[in-house]
């Protein structure tokens, strides 16, 4: 029965392990993804402002 008991534990563990690889995993991408997404974000207000003339966000210049 010990066996079997150290077999299941062994796979448990390795399950945890490859659940904290993927989550590691998503969020990098997830990282990444906020990155680009804010990125884009501040291009659009860029030319949003410089379109509409007006100061969207509050730093004291358009575009």
């Amino acid at each position: 029965m010990g066996i079997f008991w150290d077999l299941l534990q062994q796979d448990e563990l390795e399950k945890q392990q490859e659940h904290a690889e993927s989550m590691e995993e998503r969020v990098a991408l997830l990282e990444d993804e906020l990155i680009k997404t804010k990125a884009l974000l501040k291009k659009t207000l860029v030319a949003l402002e410089a379109h509409l003339g007006k100061d969207i966000d509050g730093d004291g210049a358009t575009g």
